[in-house]
Order: structure tokens, then sequence, then C-alpha cells
């Protein structure tokens, strides 16, 4: 670790440089499991489709209903941390994770596979990944070492969406699409083997009463949204009711979280966290860097499959150039962060995707190919790889530890609502008409939504780390 990740420990209660990075390891490895188990299954559409008898759209709904779920509980989770104990709370998340891996591998028909990913993998991965966030943020006190803590975190959950499709096909390939939530599941093993050396720096409050009616109206408000979203292929009235009807959800919850708040009583999330304009619009770039990474993800893995009839290993490694660009933006976020500020990071992430899905469509468009993605995919990957890290640190460090539990949620929610959206948005469009340039739409609406979350680093303070010599935050606007 670097000098700057060294002097964490004085922050830190006093733990060394190589207790930090040994706690670090399980925290990372979590992120990245997570984000492979929301692509991994992209490249597996004809295998799980031709196995269990059902169609396009039923994989996309499970897809889609897994990164909901995550969505939906993520808030309720990072509560749940200050009432068990984030150590807790991540074992636990961990726990039920495995079950639902195994009993996904198991599935004799896709309503099983339901239950197994998109229930309980969902709820597993609610529950532990807050954790992951408050922990890093708690033991990681000063902007640097957080950032280069943010930076491997974050690192890994985009190297695990971009690899997802790759491990995915191997496995698939070689063994069965079954296999890789076995995979899962012996990763989820190691995880439990590491994390018994994690210290949770503060101690559980199990009198914290939790908020029920916030948890079911956020919940509920966000489902009916996305689900909205998915049904306007069937019905544009359906859809719009539905999405009203998630407005309304959402509205209520606000109004009941101001009222409990007023009344004395713990909310399931504090009002303080909306009225950060930064923490807000890094929200938002959050929230699009995940949509634009999951709706490619899965666009261009149906499109390959469905279209061009690739099998699970050539959409794979097609995926491996988004890898590799994730790969080499995280690993130089730490070097980034000491150059600009974390505006300019987001700012020119977004322009470089933004790149990207213009290259990827008009290269692919143009040849048969399938090396033709590579060029475009690797904008993508290298773009988004560039500005997670800063848009995490941006939000986490905008409030003290004794919220971390609530924006830790709040935050991880953004994030997996995001991919939702992604994953419907971008699919229902492509679904809607494989053959008939719907591929070229839907990424062209990534690409539009990306000029939104440009738009919003663009408002950003230019936020620069802290040294060792100055621990103080400069604002350079």
């Amino acid at each position: 670790m670097s000098d700057a990740a060294a002097s964490a420990p004085a922050a830190a209660g006093g733990r060394s440089a190589a207790e930090l990075r040994t706690m670090l390891i399980p925290l990372a490895l979590a992120q990245f499991i997570c984000s492979f188990a929301g692509s991994n299954m992209n490249v597996m559409i004809n295998d799980i489709s031709e196995d269990l008898d059902t169609s396009v759209e039923g994989v996309q709904f499970t897809i889609t209903l897994f990164l909901l779920v995550m969505a939906a509980l993520m808030i309720p989770g990072g509560k749940l941390c200050d009432r068990w104990g984030r150590k807790r709370c991540f074992t636990v998340g961990l726990t039920v994770y495995a079950v639902g891996a195994i009993l996904s591998a198991a599935a004799p028909r896709l309503p099983l596979l339901i239950i197994g990913n998109s229930i309980l993998e969902g709820v597993g991965t609610a529950m532990l990944i807050p954790p992951v966030y408050i922990l890093a943020t708690m033991l990681f006190d000063d902007m640097t070492s957080r950032a280069k803590a943010f930076g491997m975190i974050s690192g890994m959950g985009g190297v695990g969406a971009a690899m997802g499709p790759l491990i995915g096909g191997l496995i698939t390939t070689a063994i069965s699409w079954r296999a890789a939530f076995v995979f899962q599941a012996a990763v989820i093993a190691v995880i439990v083997v590491l994390s018994r050396r994690i210290v949770d720096p503060l101690p559980a409050d199990p009198g914290s009463r939790p908020d029920t009616l916030g948890a079911v109206l956020s919940a509920a408000g966000l489902v009916l949204l996305v689900g909205g979203i998915m049904v306007t292929k069937n019905s544009w009235a359906g859809a719009v009711a539905l999405m009203l009807a998630g407005a309304v959800m959402l509205a209520w919850f606000f109004l009941h979280i101001r009222a409990r708040e007023r009344a004395g009583e713990e909310p399931l999330l504090s009002m303080r966290l909306f009225r950060d304009r930064v923490a807000n619009l890094g929200l938002v770039t959050q929230n699009i860097q995940w949509l634009v990474l999951m709706g490619t993800s899965f666009t261009v893995a149906t499109y390959l499959q469905v279209v061009r009839g690739y099998n699970a290993i050539e959409t794979g490694v097609i995926f491996t150039a988004a890898t590799v660009g994730i790969l080499i933006s995280s690993l130089a976020a730490e070097r980034f962060a000491q150059r600009r500020s974390q505006r300019t990071l987001i700012a020119g992430g977004f322009v470089i995707t933004i790149g990207g899905v213009g290259v990827l469509l008009a290269m692919a468009s143009g040849s048969p190919s399938a090396w033709a993605f590579a060029p475009g995919l690797f904008l993508i990957g290298f773009g988004i790889g560039a500005m997670l890290t800063p848009s995490v640190n941006v939000v986490q460090s905008a409030f003290p530890d004794e919220l971390q539990g609530e924006i830790s949620g709040l935050s991880r929610s953004v994030s997996n609502l995001g991919s939702s959206l992604g994953t419907a948005i971008a699919g229902t469009i492509l679904v809607s008409g494989l053959t008939s340039g719907a591929y070229g739409w839907a990424m062209a609406s990534l690409a539009i939504l990306s000029l939104v979350g440009l738009a919003a680093a663009l408002l950003l303070p230019a936020l620069r780390p802290k040294t060792n010599d100055d621990q103080a935050v400069s604002l350079v606007i």
C-alpha cells in the first residue's frame, strides 16, 4: 500500500496496514461476486431458455428481478446493519446468497430459478453489500486511503460485472450453466473463511426500531417503477399505470419519513441524505454508470446469441474487451485521483463511455466480424471503470459515520436500481424487435442516458483527495 494508505491505521483504531488489507480482501470479493451474478446470466440466455423451456423474455425477467430485489431491499439492508452490526449482517447475507445459488443450480423450471436467483440471491446481496461500503468507510477514514479502498471494491464490482459474461461463458460451455451457480457458492465459501478476521468498528444497536412501513413503501415504489418499464412492450396503458403507482408509493415514502423524523422517531432514511447537493449529484452518476454497464451487457450478449447465433463462450470472449478496459482504469484509479478532481474523472468517464457506444454502433453495424464489438466495449469499460471510484467516494464521504449505514444502503440501492433499469430499458427495446434494428436503438438509449450522467457530473464541485500533509478537502468550483 502507499504511504497515504499506511497512514490510515492511526485513524482506524490503531490497525496496521496489513490488517486493513486483510479485511479489505473479502469485502472486495463480495462486491465482485454480486456484480458477477448480475451479468453472468446474459451469456446463458439460449442455454437456460432451452433447458428450462422458457423464452428470452423469461430470462430477462429473472435477471431484472434479481437486480430489482437488490435495489428495493438495499436501503433496509443498510439500516439493518445498525441493528445487527455490520459483520453479522454481512455473514447472514453471504449465507442467504449461498442457499440461493445452490437452489438455482438445481432448478428444474424457471419458477425455482426465480426463487433461488432473483429472490434469495437478491435478498442476500441486499444484506451483504451495505456492510462492505460501511466498513470500508469506517476503516479508512482519510480521503486518500478511502479512495484506494473504494477503488479496489468498486473496481472489483466493475470487473465482476464485465467478467461475468466471460467466466459464465467458459463455465457454461465447458460444463453447464448450472455450474456457474455452483461457482458462486464456492466463492461465497471462500469469502466466509476470509471474513473471519473482519472487526466491526462499532457495536450493534439492538434497540433501534425498524421502519417497516418505510421499507415496504420504498420497495414497492421501486418494483412498480421498473415493472412498468418492463411491460411497456405489451401494454402502454399498463406500463403508465404501474409507473404512476410507483411514483405515488415513492412520494408517500418521502412524506412518511419526513413525518416520522418530525415526530422524533427514527425513519428508514434521514432526510439529511437528500439535502446534500453533492451527494445527490453523485447518486445520479452512480445510477447511470450501472445502468449503462448492465444495459450494454444484456443488449450485446442477447444480440450476439439470438441474432448472430454465438454460443456462451464466444459471447463471453467478446466481452473481454470491456473487462480489460475496466481493469486498466480501476488499477489506475489512485493515480487518476491524485492528478484530477473527482468531477473531472466522472465527467471524463461519461465522455469516453458515450464515445464507446458510438464506436460500438459504427463498427458493429458495418462488419460481420465479432471483433468489431471490441473497441467500443473497451472504451465503455474504460470510461465506466474510471468513474466508479470517484462517484462512490463523493457520496460516502459526504456524511459522518453515524449516517454511513443509511447512505451506504441508499448508494447501493441507487446503483442497483440503475442496473435493473439498464436491463429493463435496453432489454425491453431489444426483445421488441431483435431483427429490426432494435439493437441500435437500445444502445442509443444508453448513450442518451449517459448525457444525463455527464450533465450531473459537470455540476459537481471538483473534490481533490486529502494528502498526508493537509487532511482538509479542497473544493475547486
